[in-house]
């Protein structure tokens, strides 16, 4: 039988109303498809919740992760008094939620006395929103029919020891998950497993970052071989741009890995920029769709996509962020410059989001996130002192409150004049292009303009998606 993987993020599992359209989605799906799998994200607000409680408990605060302790054991239990009618289950599911919430408050407390929050404990606490979620949901399919069995990740996706953003290992995790996953599916058992969460190899637990529960979805769905995974959200799928910005903006139906991954990477919400990565290995399509609009088919990611004869398929921005310039007339045919370069930017752990360098070399200029410019100017400074001494460097500066508004669409590759009709349709709007870049898939073309011309920028791309 066909094997389908589903991703339920937050705001699908936020209260009892929201599991119930997860249990009816699921019911719906597996006489559809004969076998599925479930991964869960942390009921809505929970992580938050867990991560104040630590944060505040590491400043000595040991009253706030209390009163958290209390707002969620009655979030769960509000959920399960609905979904689950049977009284004996609904104690044994209330019962296990009670553990782990005592697990938060020990763990909290230990933080509070020795007032200093490890990544690795950080970790710990974060991870029991799915364990606690996966609990209930399961409950409520049992309650309505459907054999489930709630699942801990940690027993087979197997990661690095980064935590707060660990690295599944793909083989071990592949031999552990089917081993697990396999016979409950044999056995007509739906199986909920925790998304977001993994553990080393020594058992440790760890996390994969937030909005790691899509990439749980991958990971799983890329182990066990599965035919489809779908990434459920609450929006009807992938749209051509942020609504908020433009009215018209509208779900687009299929897209290629290609594009997904552009759209990720720059600042679209839908999908975690890593998510696409495991089942792309694996060739399998990835569908986002809509927990609270079922019917609604959503957008497929495929490896190809034939041609329709629009360029332009969705526009996205990444605000918050600055331009760093490096320039001086010795740079020119100065090897090493470059690496240097960015080798001081990694040294402080600074994620650049676009590169765009002179043809002359006279200067090089990179996109980073402004909260990281004191750290990444000190760097550039302290590496590259021996060029600006000599003067091959004139200086080192950097341009503050700018975005990067990036067009995407697979069918730019050898269409002539897609970005003159881009920059025409900014240029229309009075908006200056500061920086550009396209990457070598030549998917995307990416602009850098002034933060306040942001919107304004992201509409006039937008209205060339209909063309």
């Amino acid at each position: 039988m066909p094997l389908l993987v589903m991703k339920f993020g937050g705001t699908s599992v936020g209260d009892a109303a929201a599991i119930q359209a997860v249990a009816a989605i699921t019911e719906a799906q597996r006489a559809a498809w004969g076998r599925v799998v479930l991964v869960v994200s942390a009921m809505s607000g929970v992580t938050d919740m867990l991560i104040r409680g630590a944060t505040t408990a590491a400043s000595g605060d040991k009253h706030t992760f209390r009163d958290l302790d209390r707002m969620l054991r009655e979030k769960h239990a509000a959920a399960l008094a609905e979904l689950v009618p049977d009284d004996q289950e609904r104690t044994a599911i209330d019962d296990q939620i009670a553990r782990l919430i005592d697990e938060f408050s020990i763990l909290c407390h230990s933080v509070a006395v020795l007032g200093e929050l490890s990544p690795r404990a950080i970790d710990a606490i974060s991870s029991l929103g799915e364990r606690m979620s996966v609990r209930v949901v399961a409950a409520a399919l049992r309650a309505r029919g459907i054999p489930a069995e709630a699942l801990d990740a940690s027993e087979f996706v197997v990661t690095t020891a980064h935590f707060g953003d660990a690295r599944p290992l793909q083989e071990v995790t592949r031999e552990r998950t089917r081993a697990r996953i396999l016979p409950l599916l044999g056995r007509g058992i739906v199986p909920v497993i925790t998304g977001f969460i993994g553990a080393t190899e020594q058992g440790v637990t760890t996390t994969l970052g937030r909005g790691g529960s899509d990439y749980s979805g991958a990971i799983i769905g890329a182990a066990l071989d599965a035919d489809e995974v779908d990434i459920y959200t609450d929006v009807d799928g992938v749209m051509t741009t942020d609504p908020r910005l433009a009215p018209d903006a509208r779900v687009i139906p299929v897209l290629s890995y290609a594009e997904m991954g552009e759209l990720a990477y720059f600042g679209a919400k839908v999908l975690h920029p890593r998510t696409i990565r495991p089942i792309v290995e694996r060739g399998i399509p990835l569908r986002v769709r809509n927990t609270f609009n079922p019917s609604h088919p959503g957008t497929l990611v495929v490896q190809d996509v034939e041609s329709n004869g629009q360029t332009v398929k969705a526009v996205t921005a990444i605000r918050n962020l600055s331009l760093v310039t490096v320039e001086g007339r010795g740079m020119i045919g100065v090897p090493g410059v470059a690496a240097r370069t960015f080798g001081a930017v990694a040294s402080v752990g600074a994620n650049v989001l676009m590169i765009s360098q002179a043809s002359s070399e006279q200067s090089i200029c990179f996109v980073v996130p402004s909260s990281t410019i004191p750290q990444v100017t000190y760097a550039l400074e302290h590496n590259l002192a021996m060029e600006l001494a000599r003067r091959d460097i004139d200086r080192i500066w950097a341009r503050e409150d700018v975005a990067i508004v990036t067009a995407v669409g697979a069918g730019m590759r050898d269409t002539p004049g897609v970005a003159a009709r881009v920059f025409g349709a900014l240029a229309d709007n009075h908006i200056n292009v500061i920086a550009i870049a396209q990457g070598s898939s030549e998917c995307s073309i990416s602009t850098v303009v002034a933060a306040a011309d942001c919107d304004a920028a992201v509409r006039a791309v937008h209205r060339l998606t209909g063309v």
